[in-house]
């Protein structure tokens, strides 16, 4: 019937996910995101509106994907801190090694081209970059920390988790990385 959708615009958006998450959003032509969800460009633009609001709706999609999940690694109880920032680099470093995703994160590849983005969508990749950080400083607090030393952990496991991204992405191994993550929990002395 003319006017229906004829796929799975659940499956297409997570198609466009992973060519945003793997290109960026500079490099992610409508050409590739056409032949990444296998949608013509009239189907792509007619689900999913121009190329700015299928980018937001990816990033969004990530979200729902991931961040529950470091929401249910920061639930606790935690011991120390230090706990708190493995348990939350630990779900990075299971996304990282995951070989049905592109390597990094999504939200880190559209951070670094955030000059490229409109001012909606550089609105939502510094909304959830927040929200991450202050999901880590309540559980930083839950587990022992004062308020500065909340906000503090906070930001260098934020800062870790997007450098575990990009280190990925150049091609560092498990264990480099698994390096890196454990340092970031580490009290300075």
């Amino acid at each position: 019937m003319a006017g229906r959708k004829q796929f799975d615009v659940d499956e297409a958006l997570r198609r466009a996910m992973h060519v945003f998450w793997r290109w960026g959003w500079s490099e992610a032509s409508i050409d590739r995101l056409t032949e990444g969800t296998g949608l013509g460009r009239g189907s792509l633009y007619g689900a999913f509106g121009d190329k700015s609001a299928l980018f937001r709706r990816s990033l969004q999609r990530y979200a729902e994907t991931y961040h529950p999940l470091y929401e249910q690694a920061l639930s606790g109880p935690h011991a120390s801190p230090g706990d708190v920032a493995a348990a939350y680099l630990q779900v990075t470093l299971n996304r990282i090694a995951d070989p049905t995703v592109p390597d990094g994160c999504l939200l880190t590849m559209s951070a670094a081209q955030f000059p490229a983005l409109d001012a909606e969508s550089q609105a939502l990749v510094r909304a959830m970059i927040d929200g991450l950080r202050a999901m880590l400083e309540q559980a930083f607090l839950a587990a022992g920390a004062d308020e500065q030393e909340a906000a503090e952990l906070a930001l260098r496991t934020v800062a870790a988790n997007k450098s575990l991204a990009v280190l990925s992405r150049v091609g560092f191994s498990g264990d480099d990385l698994a390096i890196v993550a454990a340092g970031a929990g580490r009290q300075p002395g």
